[in-house]
C-alpha cells in the first residue's frame, strides 16, 4: 500500500530524504523579537543564531495550525503516519490530532496515525525513518502502528547544551531542579523521560559530559548493533564527530547519522548543543 510520512519541522531528515515525495514537513514558526520566520526549507541557521545572540528577548516558537496538518493529509497515499514533537514540549501534536478530525469530517475515512514522538529533533527522525522501513517491508497500517509504539518504548534521547536558558525561559525545564551551570562550567546531561525533560547526570566541561554520556548509553543500550545512532548538532560538527567517536569506542551500531539542527531544534539547543538518540 502507498504511504506518506508527515513530520513537523523539529524533525531533521538526512539530505537524501529532504525532497523525497514520501515525506512532508509541516513547519512551526520562529520568533526572535521582531524577527519572524517559518522553520522551513529556507531556514538559515547562521542568520537565526545571530538574531538570537543580538536580541535581549528569549526566542519563541509557534506550532502549526490544525488546517496545515489537514492539508498535509490530503494525499493519494493510503496510509499516513504523522510524527510530531513531544506533546509535553509543543502544541504540534494536538494540532495534528485536530487536523485529523477535520480531515475525517470533510473527506471521510483514511488511515491516519498521529504519533507523539515523546522526543524531538533526531528522535523524530528515528520514528520517521522507522515508519518508512516498516512500510517498505510491506507491513500493514495496523502492524506499523504497533511496531512504532514498541520502538518508542526502547529509544533513548539525550542532549548536552551549553545554554539552557531558552528551555528554562519557555517553561520546558519545570521538572528539573535549579542548577548552577555557567559559573562552574557544569554541563548537565539531559534526557527525555516519556516526553518530559529530566536531568540524567552532569560533569564539569563539555568533553567530560560527552564522555559520561557515552558511558551511560553503553550501559543502557546493550543491543546497540541493531540500532541507528543519530546525532543532531547546532553549529558544532566537530563536537558531534567527537561524540560519535566516543560512542563507537564502546558500542556497535547498524548505522550512524549526523545532522544539523533545523530551526526549532536550533532554538532550544542553542549554539553548541548536541542531541543524541539511539
Amino acid at each position: 500500500m502507498s504511504y506518506k510520512i508527515v513530520v513537523d519541522s523539529c524533525c531533521e531528515l538526512p539530505e537524501q530524504y529532504r525532497k523525497d515525495a514520501r515525506f512532508q514537513f509541516v513547519p512551526l514558526g520562529l520568533e526572535v523579537g521582531e524577527y519572524q520566520i517559518l522553520d522551513d526549507a529556507n531556514f538559515n541557521q547562521a542568520e537565526f543564531l545571530a538574531q538570537v545572540a543580538a536580541c535581549p528577548q528569549c526566542p519563541k516558537s509557534s506550532c502549526p495550525s490544525p488546517e496545515k496538518y489537514m492539508e498535509a493529509y490530503q494525499t493519494e497515499a493510503e496510509n499516513v503516519f504523522v510524527v510530531t514533537l513531544s506533546s509535553h514540549l509543543s502544541g504540534s501534536y494536538n494540532s495534528a490530532v485536530v487536523g485529523e478530525k477535520l480531515y475525517h469530517e470533510q473527506f471521510g475515512e483514511k488511515n491516519i496515525y498521529v504519533f507523539d514522538s515523546e522526543s524531538a529533533s533526531s528522535g523524530e527522525t528515528q520514528y520517521a525513518l522507522k515508519a518508512m522501513e516498516l512500510q517498505e517491508k510491506g507491513l500493514s497500517f495496523e502492524e506499523t502502528v504497533k511496531e512504532l509504539e514498541a520502538f518508542r518504548e526502547e529509544m533513548k534521547t539525550y542532549f548536552i547544551l551549553d545554554n539552557l536558558e531558552t528551555l528554562r525561559k519557555n517553561g520546558r525545564l519545570t521538572g528539573v531542579k535549579a542548577m548552577v551551570v555557567s559559573t562552574l562550567n557544569i554541563k548537565p546531561i539531559m534526557m527525555g523521560d516519556h516526553g518530559v525533560i529530566a536531568q540524567k547526570s552532569q560533569a564539569i566541561g563539555i568533553k567530560k559530559a560527552m564522555a559520561k554520556l557515552s558511558e551511560i548509553l553503553a550501559k543502557e543500550v546493550p543491543s546497540s548493533k541493531d540500532r541507528t545512532l543519530m546525532i543532531s548538532h547546532c553549529n558544532c560538527p566537530d563536537r558531534a564527530e567527537y561524540m560519535k567517536k566516543l560512542l563507537l569506542q564502546k558500542m556497535e551500531f547498524k548505522d550512524v547519522i549526523i545532522m544539523d539542527t533545523a530551526g526549532i531544534s536550533s532554538m532550544y539547543a542553542n549554539d553548541g548543543g548536541i542531541i543524541v538518540t539511539v
